[in-house]
């Protein structure tokens, strides 16, 4: 599930603070010629967090880790408030800074109705119309240049809040949005979600993102809400662009978040981990036709809402993040000043389901499944992950039984239907990952509040 608030950052950083940048030797990811469809230098946001609080903590400890290696680096920039009259002046200050400087602007719009199915990164539009005024208005800033999209984080992979006539409609808004923000700037590379590779199958994301109009934009986005390895998100992108291709859609692209998927191992909330990584620096120069980029769109350092304020940004997440990773690709500074001025509103992205771990009980016997349920406890809430075992040989469709605590009640799903929200719960299988081979596990998750400890999970199959 999305976990994020909106922020609004209100300092500037000075000039001579960003000129620290330069003179300590700090290098910025250039991308050149690329095998995807995009080449260039991104653009690194001299306003972000994370370059105001090196600038403004000099003698921490931690400042020269996080200066070399995450600060100097180019970052999205998000725009999750609704704020129809000044989003246009906003969005073309930040493009026409990047323009001066001749790199690749990232934007990450963050704005559509009923966002985060009304959980903890409610917000956006009041409504569809009013949602297609402010997209207008935001695209009559982007100039005429090449800019970079990344248009509504979990709005395709997570849809369970949407009735039927809700998701026609917002099907609908995205494709009016994206055909809006080309007619702006026909140069604006515009990606839809695809979630990410252990979240909705190939198939089910491909054909959600026809249904939002992905044939009028330049193709996908994965891995905001997850820190998969970049293979398995390349791998998952190649299956959504076959099956695609299936339908017809053919010449479509994928770029990858790559900010934090550097470590395979510890919680999935990043607030409370610190054995990942940052993964790839940003570049276009991917190597792989299929890949536009590798981008950072979720800011490294920036909470997710578990122990530390949603979209605050925290030191020792940084550092956590970028100690020990190898020093970026060193090349010349922007070539502009950055703003005096305060930056616009902006807004971190999300967080979603966490990733399949290891069963913890070995698989049962004959036509049996197993079921083991791991819990990210914070206060007041938690997420499990639950593993579905099967034995000896395949299944065809699984139930699983979850006890909870007294106390604990779900307040959302994925992967899996579930009845009821409290005491006894019993998820079933949805289409996709019913079938589970003999030994092999497949995994869903659910969201709660209370405490999740003690929770127990058995199977049938």
């Amino acid at each position: 599930m999305a976990i994020l608030s909106a922020r609004r950052r209100s300092a500037a950083i000075s000039v001579a603070a960003v000129a620290g940048l330069a003179a300590a030797g700090v290098g910025l990811a250039v991308g050149g010629a690329s095998a995807g469809t995009v080449s260039g230098s991104l653009y690194r946001d001299p306003s972000s967090a994370v370059v105001r609080w090196v600038a403004a903590n000099p003698g921490d400890s931690r400042a020269a880790v996080i200066r070399d290696k995450i600060a100097s680096q180019p970052q999205a920039r998000w725009y999750a408030n609704f704020n129809p009259s000044t989003i246009q002046s906003e969005v073309s200050a930040f493009i026409g800074a990047a323009n001066s400087a001749q790199q690749i602007p990232v934007l990450s719009v963050y704005e559509i109705t009923n966002r985060d199915c009304g959980g903890a990164s409610a917000g956006g539009a009041p409504d569809l119309n009013q949602y297609q005024t402010w997209v207008s208005n935001f695209a009559r800033g982007l100039g005429n240049q090449t800019v970079l999209i990344i248009l509504e984080t979990d709005s395709l992979a997570l849809q369970t809040c949407l009735s039927t006539s809700e998701l026609n409609a917002r099907n609908q808004a995205l494709t009016t949005a994206t055909q809006t923000i080309k007619s702006g700037n026909p140069n604006a590379k515009v990606y839809l979600d695809g979630g990410h590779s252990t979240w909705n199958s190939a198939n089910d994301t491909a054909n959600r993102l026809r249904a939002a109009g992905v044939q009028y934009a330049d193709g996908f986005f994965t891995n905001v809400s997850n820190f998969n390895p970049t293979s398995s998100e390349a791998n998952f992108g190649r299956a959504v662009i076959s099956a695609l291709n299936g339908m017809g859609i053919s010449g479509k692209r994928q770029v990858i978040d790559t900010s934090r998927n550097g470590g395979a191992a510890g919680d999935w909330c990043a607030d409370d981990n610190t054995d990942r990584r940052i993964g790839q620096y940003p570049t276009t120069n991917t190597g792989d036709a299929n890949i536009d980029a590798y981008l950072w769109v979720k800011p490294p350092g920036e909470a997710d809402g578990c122990r530390y304020t949603a979209g605050s940004f925290q030191p020792d997440l940084a550092f956590s993040l970028a100690n020990g990773a190898p020093n970026p690709p060193t090349t010349a500074p922007p070539t502009t000043n950055p703003p005096t001025t305060a930056p616009p509103t902006t807004a971190p992205p999300t967080t979603a389901p966490p990733t399949t771990a290891p069963p913890t009980t070995p698989p049962p016997a004959g036509n049996g499944c197993s079921a083991s349920v791991a819990i990210n406890q914070w206060n007041g809430g938690f997420t499990a992950s639950v593993n579905v075992t099967a034995g000896s040989a395949s299944i065809n469709g699984w139930t699983v039984t979850v006890a909870l605590p007294g106390g604990a009640a779900i307040t959302g799903t994925w992967n899996a239907q579930a009845s009821g929200t409290s005491g006894t719960v019993r998820f079933t299988n949805v289409g996709y990952n019913g079938q589970v081979g003999a030994g092999q596990t497949t995994n869903f998750g659910f969201q709660g509040t209370g405490t999740g400890q003690g929770a127990t999970a058995t199977c049938a199959a």
